[in-house]
C-alpha cells in the first residue's frame, strides 16, 4: 500500500494566553577551594602559620570524632591575635547555611565555605563573648533552644468563624508531634497545595507563631527553615531567584534535613581541609 502523504496539524485552536509557570531557582551554589593565603602586605608568614595551627588542631579533632564520634570538634577562636583570625575568616569564608537567635544575648552561626563546619557566635553588647569553630550536621544549640522554647502541645485556641481545612490540619500537627523523636520520618504537610480560607491561614499563624530560631539555606534558591511555638514543628519556605515563595511546608520532625549536613560532606569536608593545611604549610615554607 503506497504511504498516504497527509499533513497532521492540530484541529484546536491556538491558545491565545500561553501558562506562566513561576520561575524556578537558575543557580546552585558549588565549592570552591579558598585561595591559598600568601605571605605579602597584608600578610604575615607568622599570621599563616597560626592560622594554620589552628585548622591542623581542628583537623585532629574531626579525624578522632569521624573514626570514632563522641565529643563534637570545637575551638573556641576567641582571643586569637587579630592578624590570624583575619587569615582564617578569609580561609573559612562564607557557606550556604546562616542561623540567627536570641539566648539570653545574640547567637549568630554561619557555615563554612566547607560543609559542616560551623561558626558559632556569642555576642552580648559590645562584647565576643565566644567564636566557635565546630563541626556538626548543624549546631546543636540551635534544636536545643527551638526544643526549650516551644511547647509539647498545640496551643489551645478557639476555631473562628470561617474556618474550613484548619481543625483537620491541627488535629494532624498534634498526632505528628505525638509520635516525633528519634528516628522516627518527618512529616511533612505542603501547604502550598492545600486549600486554606484566610481564617485558616489567620489560625494557623496564631498556633504556631513565636519561634526563636531561624535559619537560612541557600543552595539552590533560598531556603527559610523558623522554628515554631510548637516543639519540633518547622516552617521550611523555599524562595527562588526573585524572592517569590514557591514551596510553603510545615515539618513535624526533630531538624529538617535541608538544614543538615550530610555525613558524606563531612567526609569530603575532611579532606578538603587537610588540603587546605597543606598549602598554608607551602605558604609559610616558601616565604
Amino acid at each position: 500500500m503506497p504511504p498516504v502523504h497527509i499533513p497532521i496539524r492540530s484541529l484546536m485552536p491556538e491558545p491565545t494566553d500561553a501558562v506562566e509557570y513561576l520561575p524556578m531557582p537558575r543557580e546552585m551554589s558549588t565549592f570552591e577551594m579558598p585561595r591559598r593565603p600568601e605571605p605579602g602586605d597584608k600578610t604575615d608568614a607568622d599570621d599563616v602559620a597560626g592560622a594554620r595551627a589552628v585548622l591542623a588542631a581542628f583537623l585532629g579533632h574531626m579525624d578522632g570524632w569521624l573514626a570514632k564520634g563522641g565529643a563534637l570538634p570545637a575551638l573556641d577562636l576567641a582571643g586569637l591575635p587579630a592578624g590570624t583570625l583575619r587569615v582564617l575568616n578569609e580561609t573559612l569564608g562564607e557557606g550556604e547555611v546562616s542561623a540567627l537567635v536570641e539566648a539570653g544575648h545574640e547567637v549568630r552561626v554561619q557555615e563554612t565555605v566547607f560543609a559542616g563546619v560551623w561558626r558559632q557566635q556569642h555576642i552580648q553588647g559590645p562584647r565576643l563573648l565566644h567564636d566557635l569553630l565546630l563541626a556538626a550536621p548543624l549546631p546543636p544549640l540551635l534544636g536545643l533552644l527551638a526544643a526549650e522554647r516551644a511547647s509539647p502541645r498545640l496551643r489551645a485556641l478557639a476555631l473562628p468563624p470561617g474556618a474550613m481545612n484548619v481543625p483537620a490540619l491541627v488535629n494532624e500537627l498534634q498526632a505528628a508531634m505525638d509520635r516525633s523523636g528519634a528516628g522516627v520520618p518527618a512529616r511533612v504537610v505542603n501547604l502550598t497545595l492545600l486549600p486554606l480560607s484566610p481564617e485558616d491561614t489567620a489560625h494557623l499563624d496564631a498556633l504556631l507563631d513565636g519561634g526563636t530560631v531561624v535559619m537560612l539555606s541557600r543552595g539552590f534558591g533560598n531556603c527559610r527553615i523558623s522554628s515554631t511555638a510548637a516543639r519540633h514543628v518547622w516552617r521550611v519556605q523555599y524562595f527562588n531567584n526573585m524572592q517569590t515563595l514557591i514551596l510553603n511546608t510545615l515539618e513535624v520532625v526533630a531538624m529538617p534535613e535541608v538544614a543538615l549536613a550530610a555525613h558524606e560532606d563531612l567526609v569530603e569536608t575532611r579532606g578538603r581541609l587537610a588540603d587546605l593545611v597543606q598549602w598554608m604549610g607551602d605558604s609559610v615554607a616558601s616565604a
